[in-house]
C-alpha cells in the first residue's frame, strides 16, 4: 500500500480559503431531480466551515440536468396524446441551462438561509476570463464577499456560452466546471481545492472493476500512464478524466487538490482534518517518501506467500526463528522502552483515559517476560503437520487428518504493544502469515517492535510474513479481502469488535466484553476469598480477565465477611458500585448497569441468594468470558463449574489465570468467547485448521464397484518415531 502521508502537512500553509466543486452526479439523483438529502448535507458542512472562519467558494454543476428535468415535465404537461406518440426531440442544452440555473440557485438560497448564511450567484463564461480587467474585478468582488462571510456560488453560464455544444466542446480557457474550479482556485489564490464526485477518488481503472485500486496520492510521473478511465459521467460533462486534468493543473500551480466522494458524510471535514480520504494531488508528491506499489491485497498476498516459505522450513528452523526473535527483543530492550516512553508521554498529554494509558505502558521486566514466553513457545511440539487421525479407507488406501495453518490472519488491536509480540510469535509458530494494525497511541512502540521482529526473520522467508498496517484508513479495504485473509481477530473495545464484525465477511474471532465475575459462596475460606477477589481486581485492572463484578452469598452479609471483602478492595483504592441489593446495605452508589467493563480500579458488588442466583446473574449480565467461584463446598463448586456457560470457569483461583501464557499455551492472540473454532485463550491450536492427506496405490472410484471399504482406525505414530521409521 502507499506509504502514509500526513495530509495536514501536505498543505503548504494553514488552510483558509477553500474552493469546493460539486459534480452533477452529486447534485442530482434519479430522473435529474435534486438529491436534496445529499446536497443538504454538503451545504451543512460548508455553512459550518463558514462559521468557523474559513472562506468558502462553491462551484456547482447540475443546472443543465435540473433544467432538462423541469422542461421535460413542462413538455409532458403541455403535450396531447397525439404529441406523445411522435418521436421526442432532444431539448436544447442552453435552454435547459437557463431554466436550471435559477432553480439550482433557489435551492442554495433556501438551504443556506436556514443556516443563516448568505450566498451569491456568480455566472461566468470562458470568454470573460480573456479580459484582464474582468479577472481583476472578479477577484475584488469575491474578496469583498468573503470578507462579509458570503459564499459565492459559481457556475458556467451555459445559457449564453459561445460554445455550440457544452457537452462536447472542450476548447477555451476552461471547458467544464472542474476546470472552472481549478481556474478559480488559482485565480483567487485558494489554499485548497476539493472536487466532490460520485466515487471515492481516483482509481487505477474503472471503479466498477474489482481489480481497480484507489490511489491515495497521485504522482504524475508514476500514475499518468497507468490509469485506465471508464466511461464519463452520464449526467455531467467530463467525468473523472476531466477531474484529473483539472486537479493536475491546479496542483502544479501550487494548489493542493483532493478528489473524493460527495456521497459520504463529513468528507469535507475529514479532508480538513488531514484524514486520508479520496485522492490527493500535490506538486511535491514525487518528492515525498517513496510510494510503495503495495495495496492492501498485495500485502495480504505477500504474507501468504511468505507463510508458505515458512511452512517449507524444517521444524528446527522455525524454532530457531522464534529463539532469534526472543534474543533480538532483549538486545533492543533500551530502544523499545524509549519508544514506548514517548508513546506513553504523548497519550498522557493527549488526555487519554487512565485505563488506556495503563495498557500502553511496557513495565520493567515486560521484555524479559515476552522473551521467556517466546522461548516457551519455541520449545513446544511443532504444531504443523501433526497427524491427528489415521484411517485405512480400503486396502492400501490410507487417509490422514493433519494439522495445518489457517493462512493469513488480520489482527486489529488497541493500546497494548506487547500484544504485537505475542501475536507475531504465535503466527510464526503456527506457520501463518500476519497483518497487524495497532492503535495510533502505540504507534512508536509497534513500529520498533515490528522492525526488531521482522529483522530477525531470515531472508528465505522474508519480513513480509508480518505486515504492519499504519493507517486506520486501510482497515475497510483489508476487511473486504475475504478471498485472501482467512481470520480476523480484533482485540480492543466493544465498539471496535462490533464494528469489525459488522464490516466483513471474513470469520471474526474474539470477544466484545470482559465482564468477569467472582462469586464468593457462604462456605468460603475468608482469607482465600480476600486474596482471590483482590488479585482478580487489582493485579491488572485494565485486563479483559479482571473482575468487574463481585457476587456475594447473602449469608456473608450477616457474618461480616462481606464487609471484610469490601474493606480489602476499598483499602487498595477500588471504587465500588452496588446492585439494587448491595448499594443500600453498603451505602455505595448504585451501578448504572451490571453489563459494564470498568477496566480500572472500580467494580460492581451485588448480593445473591445462592450459587443458582449467582449463575443466573452471570448468564444474564456476563459476557461468557471468565467467571470464578470461591467455595469449600465441592458440590456447590461442581454445580458452578458445570452450569456457568463461559469460555473459562475457575474454582478457588483468580480470574487473571485465564491467559495463554499462564495456561501453558506459550502466548495468546486473544481470548475468544465464540463457540465456533476456538474458545477461551487462543494459542497455537486456535490458529490451526486441518487438511486431509490420502496415499494410495492406483485405486479409482468407478462407482464404488470393486472397492472394499474397511474404514479402519490406525495407530498414530508419535512424530519422532514416524521420522525414525521414514514416514
Amino acid at each position: 500500500m502507499e506509504e502514509e502521508i500526513d495530509r495536514s502537512r501536505a498543505f503548504a500553509k494553514d488552510v483558509k480559503r477553500i474552493v469546493v466543486k460539486v459534480g452533477t452526479a452529486v447534485v442530482t439523483g434519479k430522473g435529474g431531480r435534486l438529491a436534496l438529502g445529499r446536497l443538504g448535507a454538503i451545504c451543512e458542512q460548508l455553512a459550518e466551515l463558514n462559521s468557523d472562519g474559513f472562506e468558502v467558494i462553491l462551484v456547482s454543476s447540475g443546472a443543465v440536468g435540473l433544467g432538462r428535468q423541469r422542461l421535460r415535465y413542462r413538455q409532458l404537461v403541455n403535450s396531447s396524446f397525439a404529441d406523445l406518440q411522435k418521436p421526442q426531440t432532444e431539448l436544447d442544452g442552453k435552454a435547459c441551462a437557463g431554466v436550471g440555473q435559477s432553480s439550482l440557485m433557489a435551492y442554495y438560497e433556501t438551504m443556506f438561509d436556514q443556516m443563516d448564511v448568505t450566498v451569491a450567484q456568480m455566472l461566468v463564461t470562458d470568454s470573460s476570463f480573456r479580459d484582464k480587467d474582468f479577472r481583476k474585478q472578479l477577484s475584488e468582488t469575491v474578496k469583498a464577499m468573503l470578507k462579509m462571510r458570503v459564499i459565492p456560488v459559481f457556475n458556467e453560464n451555459d445559457a449564453i456560452s459561445t460554445r455550440k455544444a457544452p457537452y462536447k466542446d472542450s476548447t477555451g480557457i476552461f471547458w467544464d466546471n472542474d476546470s472552472l474550479a481549478a481556474l478559480l482556485a488559482l485565480e483567487l489564490k485558494a489554499d485548497l481545492l476539493i472536487l466532490l464526485s460520485d466515487v471515492e477518488g481516483l482509481y487505477t481503472g474503472p471503479p466498477s472493476d474489482p481489480k481497480s485500486k484507489l490511489i491515495h496520492t497521485y504522482v504524475k510521473e508514476k500514475h499518468q500512464e497507468e490509469i485506465t478511465f471508464g466511461e464519463k459521467s452520464r449526467l455531467g460533462r467530463g467525468g473523472m478524466t476531466a477531474k484529473v486534468k483539472a486537479a493536475v493543473n491546479a496542483a502544479y500551480g501550487g494548489i493542493p487538490v483532493i478528489i473524493t466522494s460527495g456521497y459520504a458524510a463529513e468528507n469535507i471535514a475529514k479532508v480538513l482534518k488531514g484524514l486520508r480520504v479520496g485522492t490527493l494531488f500535490h506538486q511535491d508528491a514525487h518528492l515525498w517518501a517513496r510510494v510503495v506499489d503495495t495495496t492492501s491485497r498485495d500485502m495480504a498476498v505477500a504474507a501468504r506467500e511468505s507463510s508458505r516459505k515458512l511452512q517449507a522450513l524444517s521444524s528446527e528452523d522455525r524454532k530457531n526463528i522464534l529463539l532469534d526473535i526472543a534474543t533480538a527483543l532483549e538486545e533492543n530492550e533500551k530502544i523499545i522502552k524509549a519508544e514506548n516512553d514517548l508513546d506513553v508521554a504523548a497519550a498522557q498529554e493527549a488526555g487519554y483515559e487512565e485505563s488506556l494509558v495503563a495498557r500502553l505502558v511496557m513495565k520493567p521486566g515486560k521484555i524479559s517476560s515476552l522473551a521467556a514466553s517466546i522461548r516457551q513457545l519455541a520449545e513446544m511440539e511443532d504444531p504443523i503437520g501433526r497427524v491427528l487421525k489415521k484411517t485405512e479407507v480400503a486396502d492400501g488406501l490410507i487417509l490422514e487428518k493433519t494439522s495445518s495453518p489457517l493462512g493469513v490472519l488480520l489482527i486489529v488491536f488497541e493500546s497494548r504493544p506487547d500484544a504485537l509480540v505475542q501475536i507475531a510469535s504465535l503466527a510464526i509458530r503456527s506457520g501463518n502469515g500476519l497483518l497487524l494494525k495497532g492503535g495510533k497511541e502505540a504507534r512508536r512502540s509497534n513500529a520498533i517492535l515490528h522492525k526488531v521482529i521482522t529483522d530477525a526473520i531470515p531472508k528465505t522467508v522474508g519480513g513480509k510474513l508480518i505486515g504492519l498496517v499504519t493507517s486506520r484508513d486501510e482497515i475497510p479495504d483489508l476487511l473486504k479481502l475475504d478471498d485472501v485473509i482467512d481470520l480476523v481477530i480484533p482485540r480492543g473495545s466493544n465498539k471496535l469488535v462490533s464494528q469489525i464484525k459488522n464490516s466483513t465477511k471474513i470469520p471474526v474471532l474474539g470477544h466484545a466484553d470482559g465482564i468477569c465475575h467472582v462469586y464468593v459462596d457462604k462456605s468460603c475460606k475468608v482469607d482465600m476469598a480476600k486474596r482471590v477477589v483482590s488479585d482478580a481486581k487489582l493485579d491488572y485492572p485494565a485486563a479483559c480477565n479482571a473482575m468487574e463484578t463481585l457476587l456475594v452469598h447473602k449469608d456473608l452479609e450477616q457474618n461480616g465477611v462481606l464487609n471484610e471483602l469490601i474493606y480489602a478492595l476499598q483499602a487498595n483504592g477500588v471504587t465500588l458500585y452496588g446492585g439494587p441489593k448491595a448499594s443500600g446495605k453498603l451505602n455505595i452508589p448504585e451501578a448504572k448497569s451490571f453489563h459494564h467493563e470498568y477496566s480500572s480500579k472500580a467494580c460492581t458488588v451485588e448480593i445473591v441468594e445462592d450459587v443458582h442466583g449467582a449463575i443466573d446473574h452471570i448468564h444474564q449480565h456476563g459476557s461468557a468470558h471468565t467467571d470464578c467461584i470461591v467455595t469449600e463446598d465441592s458440590e456447590v463448586a461442581e454445580i458452578f463449574l458445570r452450569q456457568v456457560d463461559s469460555a473459562a470457569v475457575i474454582h478457588n483461583a483468580s480470574t487473571r489465570f485465564c491467559d495463554g501464557f499462564r495456561f501453558g499455551l506459550g502466548a495468546e492472540v486473544g481470548i475468544s468467547t465464540s463457540r465456533i473454532h476456538a474458545r477461551g485463550p487462543v494459542g497455537v491450536e486456535g490458529l490451526l485448521t486441518t487438511r486431509w492427506i490420502m496415499r494410495g496405490k492406483g485405486q479409482v472410484v468407478d462407482g464404488d464397484n470393486g472397492v472394499a471399504y474397511t474404514h479402519k482406525d490406525l495407530p498414530v505414530l508419535e512424530r519422532t518415531k514416524a521420522v525414525e521409521n521414514g514416514h
